[in-house]
């Protein structure tokens, strides 16, 4: 999704810390850039596509020590990149700017008023109807009381700021679904999309909830509906340290993300287990609750599903308690039968994932209750959600998600071990086999060189096929969208078993299969796969569980020690990751932002 961030102040100039927010929200993928600095002698615009390297070339010409101004980095849903589309965008009378994030739904027929009304358009995005809209509302005299007549008008899922030279001592903001949070500072103040743009300078936020308004002054924060009706928000303190937000040494985001999952483990583990048990009050989920829990709907997306479709085995083997697992895109638009004793579980890194919120509401809506797994703290789901369990895996900066879903598996394993114990189906071996993860983990990605030998070999490559049976499937999905991801080789999952049934009229001579082998009940099962491809020309590739023994036809592998098959998902998935990391750097490929990807998708 596109970024955000606003900066008032006394004196301070806006200007670096516009570029330096902007810097570090580059994470959630975009494709054009732009600021905009507000002074009573006029607002000063420069923007341009492609990456903030062109935009602080621009920007190096414009005059210091203004103290009002907001930026914005776009990914391009309405009107392809361009400079004409970048944010901010302004009236015609070039007295008010805005940066957007979301959709205006209804962009289209308000356009077409305000050109009948003579309003002239410079570019193809839905934003551009917004200072529009607030100079036709008397924005020009009165920012606040535009901002509010305006946001009447609209529809959509948005967050947006604006500016006035007329007023160049305040930010209005409005939150509709889009994230947006205030900085507090002394005699300055900041907006963005996200706390890590302004952590380097104040840990002391508010999020803004949905259909919030803030006017922000160098020394006043004033949050209101877009009624005007006053609002008290709590001011929350992030304990996030900055520095988990920069590379550490590291060439990518994502391997230093790889390399620090043994490390947030432990976090995502810590005080959730004790004398061989889940401790259950750690969960979120008050035990009354759970154990009148009959059956459970895990809604997610992208990398979070495959999370779940994990979480779905783990669940029904350990709990006994019966799972399905939906897109959350198909699930918003489905007509859901819920039984009673229904839980709805919404899996989410950012928090912020359109289609599983949409979801959450739709469950709501139904009087259906709902339980979070998420690792942003504040976000809108862990709000909106009735119970929430938190991931620990601290800010993921990646497009790619890698230390986000590894925590993902290992909460929804507690969660899983911790239904059993509360139904009499108790595994204290595996609780106890569950804290040896981190250092089991730490060990492997010590031994991953000949990762770098394969990569260099797959990065050659146009297809690749990955198989696997129950966990391993699930493991699977996940290890072919990651390729696909950041290094954009063509890569499809599929259950071994369902080879026969057409997928091996695409294995000829040299295509690579990665096979997956963990599950040691059906390990001869996926042998016998591993066979049929390598008997038609396959490069076979094996993760395999060093349990497993015997002749396994691959031509290369990488063993694991896994202290339990059930356990095997979070440990398989290091090499999964390093493989698609070095096969992306080994192509040339820009790993941490890949090519229309963002981070947090808040849009549909």
């Amino acid at each position: 999704m596109c970024g955000i961030v606003g900066f008032v102040g006394d004196q301070d100039d806006a200007l670096p810390f516009l570029m330096a927010g902007l810097k570090r929200l580059e994470y959630r993928g975009y494709d054009s850039a732009g600021i905009a600095l507000a002074a009573h002698d006029g607002i000063v615009i420069q923007k341009t596509r492609g990456r903030l390297a062109q935009l602080e070339k621009r920007v190096a010409t414009l005059p210091g020590h203004v103290p009002c101004g907001i930026g914005h980095t776009r990914w391009a849903t309405h009107g392809r990149p361009t400079d004409e589309n970048a944010h901010p965008h302004m009236d015609c009378t070039g007295t008010i700017a805005t940066v957007h994030n979301g959709i205006i739904e209804n962009f289209q027929d308000l356009k077409e008023e305000l050109i009948a009304k003579g309003h002239r358009f410079l570019s193809d995005t839905d934003t551009e109807v917004i200072p529009h809209l607030l100079e036709e509302y008397g924005g020009l005299t009165d920012l606040v009381g535009a901002v509010q007549a305006a946001e009447a008008r609209l529809r959509g899922a948005y967050a947006f700021l604006a500016v006035s030279s007329h007023e160049p001592d305040k930010i209005v903001a409005v939150r509709r679904s889009s994230p947006l949070v205030v900085g507090l500072g002394e005699g300055q103040n900041y907006l963005a999309s996200d706390f890590s743009a302004f952590l380097d300078l104040t840990r002391r936020a508010i999020v803004l909830e949905n259909g919030d308004m803030a006017v922000v002054t160098p020394q006043n924060v004033s949050i209101t509906t877009t009624h005007g009706e006053p609002l008290n928000r709590p001011v929350m303190v992030v304990d996030w340290d900055i520095s988990q937000a920069e590379r550490g040494g590291y060439p990518h985001f994502m391997l230093k993300e790889i390399m620090e999952q043994p490390d947030v483990w432990s976090d995502a583990l810590l005080g959730r287990v004790q004398n061989q048990r889940v401790v259950w009050r750690e969960m979120g989920l008050p035990a009354s609750v759970a154990e009148t829990v009959r059956r459970i709907r895990i809604v997610a997306a992208g990398t979070a599903y495959h999370a779940g479709l994990v979480g779905k085995m783990l669940i029904e083997r350990l709990a006994r308690i019966p799972v399905e697992v939906e897109v959350a895109s198909e699930f918003r638009y489905s007509t859901p039968i819920f039984e009673p004793g229904t839980l709805v579980m919404a899996i989410s890194q950012s928090g912020e994932t359109a289609d599983t919120l949409a979801s959450v509401r739709l469950a709501h809506e139904l009087g259906v209750p709902t339980y979070a797994v998420v690792n942003q703290v504040g976000s809108t789901l862990a709000r909106e959600s009735d119970y929430v369990v938190y991931t620990h895996a601290g800010p993921e900066i990646a497009v790619a998600s890698t230390k986000a879903y590894t925590t993902q598996l290992l909460v929804l394993t507690l969660l899983a071990l911790g239904l059993a114990d509360l139904k009499g189906r108790g595994r204290p071996d595996l609780v106890q086999h569950l804290l040896s993860l981190p250092h089991i983990g730490q060990t492997l990605l010590g031994q991953l060189e000949s990762v770098r030998q394969m990569a260099e070999s797959l990065s050659l490559k146009r297809d690749v096929f990955y198989i696997g049976r129950g966990l391993d499937y699930a493991l699977a999905m996940e290890g072919q969208l990651k390729i696909k991801e950041i290094a954009y080789i063509h890569a499809e999952a599929y259950a071994a078993g369902e080879l026969k049934h057409g997928t091996l009229a695409l294995i000829e001579d040299g295509t690579p299969v990665v096979a997956i082998v963990t599950e040691r009940d059906v390990a001869e099962k996926t042998i016998s796969n591993i066979l049929e491809v390598k008997a038609r020309g396959a490069e076979a590739w094996g993760i395999l569980d060093r349990q497993i023994t015997g002749d396994i036809p691959v031509d290369h592998q990488i063993v694991i020690d896994t202290p339990d098959p059930l356990l095997a998902p979070a440990i398989a998935a290091l090499p999964l990751q390093l493989l698609a990391y070095w096969t992306a750097v080994f192509r040339g490929e820009d790993v941490d932002k890949p090519r229309n990807l963002a981070k947090s998708v808040t849009v549909e």
